[in-house]
């Protein structure tokens, strides 16, 4: 069976480095917040281009600590409402909610499943006060209209960034478009930990400051405490780890890029539909999303032909039991996709030759045969 994502292959690479790294940590004796962290920190806001990297302990935190942090500078408050793609992780939708927001979905691009402009703006009202651009599947939203939308309306913009580690428009890469953005180092991530992790990057130096007092007690200075915080930092062996792996990063997503290139050229099925690509950089490939109105089928087709596919994702969040209140929302697009999606393998661990098995099972299936 080709294995969708195979972590101990990809990990094991580099597995003389990482240990080197967790046992340099371990002999330092010094475990949170110390100079691995202080390092990372310092090594990814240069990847992603920008003043501050601030690391915490996940992704959801990055994105929930960021909408707090601006009600704690009085930029939001209870009740505004947060432009989000209705097709995306509930985690976004979570983070929204957390802080006593109202999350407004809105339709995405039916050709890249990201926010689109004309959606954006039917969707702002007087309430509005900022919009959580999905970069979904690691292709980045279009963020030269939504920073002009959000300029022309005085919004804030926080970058969903879980799924983007390096993608790039124009030059600048996910992290350095919005006013901030939230990264996840989830192991499956094309960036990924050996455990739970995430980081924020930003340009504004108040809101930084402001994040790392809240995601440490709150505390500014050790026993004085400006805010009702929480604990959430980015542990020391982690972001040993981290530092690691970034270095093979621009590398393994070349090679993700590759295949989606060989995907996109031989898969011939006119019962699968391809993901569109805006722009070569903008894709880092996360995942491979194709879309099938024979979803069940294929994916059967492919599991009895040793190909491990995965569905991401099968229900959105308007229609989950934890956001009851949002079900009535008429959403069909977001729902057709969220119905015929489909995820191939693509990752570091996969051979061109892997690739091409695919290729070839796909174009050899049938519905209903």
């Amino acid at each position: 069976m080709l294995s969708f994502l195979d972590l101990k292959t990809i990990n094991g690479r580099y597995r003389a480095e990482l240990i080197e790294a967790a046992a340099r940590v371990i002999d330092s004796g010094w475990y949170i917040q110390g100079a691995e962290l202080k390092a990372f920190e310092h090594e990814f806001a240069a990847y992603c281009g920008t003043r501050h990297c601030i690391g915490v302990a996940n992704g959801l935190d990055a994105l929930t600590l960021t909408l707090r942090a601006w009600k704690e500078l009085g930029k939001l408050t209870e009740g505004d409402e947060v432009i989000v793609p209705a097709n995306t992780y509930i985690a976004s939708i979570l983070a929204i909610t957390e802080n006593g927001l109202v999350p407004v979905l809105v339709e995405p691009s039916e050709r890249t499943y990201n926010l689109c402009q004309n959606n954006i703006a039917e969707a702002i009202t007087a309430k509005t006060r900022a919009i959580l651009a999905v970069h979904l599947y690691g292709q980045l939203a279009p963020m030269q209209q939504i920073m002009a939308l959000a300029e022309h309306h005085d919004l804030l913009v926080l970058e969903d960034s879980a799924q983007a580690h390096g993608a790039q428009l124009e030059g600048r890469k996910a992290g350095n478009w919005g006013n901030a953005s939230g990264f996840s180092f989830y192991p499956g991530k094309n960036l990924g930990a050996l455990g739970d992790a995430g980081a924020i990057t930003t340009n504004d130096d108040l809101l930084a400051k402001t994040l790392r007092a809240l995601g440490n007690y709150g505390s500014h200075e050790k026993y004085k405490n400006l805010y009702q915080g929480v604990n959430s930092r980015l542990d020391e062996i982690q972001a040993a780890m981290l530092r690691v792996k970034l270095r093979y990063l621009d590398t393994e997503t070349q090679h993700r890029r590759n295949i989606a290139t060989l995907y996109r050229d031989k898969i011939r099925n006119n019962n699968v539909s391809l993901p569109h690509l805006e722009d070569e950089n903008s894709h880092v490939w996360h995942l491979f999303v194709l879309r099938s109105k024979h979803r069940a089928e294929l994916q059967e087709y492919l599991t009895n032909s040793g190909v491990q596919t995965l569905i991401h994702y099968p229900i959105p969040p308007h229609r989950q039991h934890a956001y009851k209140e949002l079900e009535t929302l008429q959403l069909p697009l977001t729902q057709q996709i969220h119905d015929e999606v489909l995820s191939l393998p693509i990752s570091p661990a996969m051979s061109i030759a892997d690739a091409e098995e695919v290729c070839g099972i796909i174009n050899t299936f049938q519905p209903g045969s």
